[in-house]
């Protein structure tokens, strides 16, 4: 079930909000919120909710016996253990093929048969926040959660559920049996998710729709302008997807009491690549900097070793986000880059006084990943590539693609990524208020949802990113 449809905006929503409010006991509101993500999962996926069950029921014993035991050695082997496990159920699903593809190329031959399995919607972020307690509870940074409905919520609530935020343990520890939920709260949420539906459905829809024709086309055929006109139109898509999907996971936590982090922060308007993967995915980011980058060692153990540990993070990165070669490649592209910052290139862009420079620099580097991001093999990245390195007129003018609703959406698209943000003094909080929704802003809800709503009765087309992840 996705956030942006029907069903969800007019059914399931408005009966789970009610409910939940409507009963007085904060142990049943909890259960209500148990049932409706357990339904809402196994609404696209049925026959993986028992998998998303077991992978409850592991965590839950193992923190209990990590708990029961105060020797480092028995908590360490479990932990062991617990990660194993994890990692396994992960690998599984989302990597086995790809790793029999490997060996079957490296030692030529079937020397392993592939199977036809499908990857359970979301298993990447599910299995993260269930990685996240336990790691807290080893750490001893949270005590052992007694209650498996508590740890079966934090691991499946539906509003995170699918894509995120990642949301970590010691983050929402205390929320999950103690939050407030007033008239505030609650109408500051329906804003959130308001603005998200219009993110994905007006502007991300529409890139996805002509980019989807563009870059399906043959890459040879492609001429220059046209593909880097598809990449344009696929980074704002993932963006407006992506980060409006986070503000419909961030509106509904907030609608039921819950406070969830940021996940975007106007990544396009960084000046370095650094601080685009501080404003991009934040949550996945700081995941990967608490539970791998900080054990690694972080940057406590001199340069060189810091710089291993970041190629490291961004290489797990690229695998995290799908089983390819070619998102391998853009972990590891990311991770020179970062590596080239951290070593010279850094200082180089903090000392260079032409700061739009800065600017262009960092969308390029953002623009090519996207690229190779949204290639499905390496062959249609290489084409790509030759196409936005070199001139080539190619057999498709941009004008068959371009028209005028199109161009209108990317202008605004555009502007409202971060530079109109900017250029408007204090829109940002005007936009992001929490202590007050007046009439201007039920006045543009209300047309926001009215136009998506509109446009998801008169089109099927409704795809989320990182709904594969």
């Amino acid at each position: 079930m996705l956030f942006s449809s029907l069903v969800f905006i007019w059914f399931f929503l408005p009966v789970v909000f009610v409910l939940y409010h409507l009963v007085p006991w904060k142990s049943w509101k909890n259960l209500i919120l148990l049932a409706a993500s357990l339904f809402f999962y196994a609404w696209g996926e049925p026959k993986y909710i028992l998998l998303m069950l077991v992978s409850i029921f592991i965590n839950y014993v193992f923190g209990l016996g990590m708990g029961l035991t105060e020797k480092k050695t028995p908590r360490s082997l479990l932990l062991f253990f617990c990660l194993a496990v994890n990692l396994g159920l992960l690998g599984y699903f989302k990597y086995f093929n790809f790793l029999a593809e490997t060996v079957n190329l490296l030692l030529g031959g079937e020397r392993v048969s592939l199977r036809q399995i499908s990857l359970p919607i979301g298993i990447s972020f599910y299995t993260f926040q269930a990685l996240s307690y336990v790691m807290d509870v080893y750490r001893r940074d949270i005590g052992v959660q007694k209650n498996p409905f508590y740890l079966a919520l934090y691991i499946s609530f539906f509003p995170q559920l699918i894509a995120g935020p990642i949301v970590k343990y010691h983050d929402i520890e205390a929320q999950i049996a103690v939050r407030e939920t007033n008239l505030e709260k609650q109408a500051y949420g329906i804003k959130r998710f308001s603005y998200g539906l219009g993110k994905k459905v007006i502007l991300a829809n529409t890139f996805a729709q002509a980019a989807d024709r563009i870059l399906a086309l043959p890459g040879e055929e492609m001429g220059t302008v046209l593909t880097w006109f598809g990449v344009l139109l696929y980074a704002l898509q993932i963006y407006f997807d992506f980060s409006g999907y986070s503000d419909m996971a961030i509106g509904l936590g907030k609608m039921f009491g819950f406070d969830f982090m940021e996940n975007f922060h106007y990544p396009y308007l960084s000046a370095s690549v650094s601080e685009f993967w501080r404003r991009w995915h934040i949550s996945l980011s700081t995941w990967f900097r608490e539970y791998l980058y900080i054990p690694l060692g972080g940057n406590r153990k001199g340069l060189g070793r810091t710089c291993l540990n970041l190629f490291v993070v961004f290489l797990a990165t690229g695998l995290w986000h799908g089983a390819s070669i070619t998102f391998v490649l853009w972990g590891v592209y990311y991770g020179i880059f970062l590596v080239a910052e951290r070593l010279f290139l850094g200082n180089a862009l903090k000392k260079n006084t032409w700061k739009w420079l800065n600017h262009v620099y960092t969308m390029l580097i953002v623009l090519f990943g996207w690229m190779l991001f949204r290639a499905e093999h390496m062959s249609v990245a290489k084409d790509w590539l030759v196409n936005m390195l070199t001139w080539k007129n190619g057999l498709y003018p941009v004008g068959m693609f371009a028209d005028p609703r199109l161009l209108f959406w990317m202008a605004a698209g555009i502007l409202l990524c971060g530079p109109l943000q900017c250029l408007v003094p204090g829109l940002e909080a005007r936009l992001y208020r929490e202590d007050k929704v007046d009439g201007w802003d039920v006045a543009a809800m209300a047309g926001i949802v009215f136009y998506s709503t509109m446009l998801l009765v008169s089109n099927t087309y409704n795809p989320f990113i990182y709904f594969r992840f």
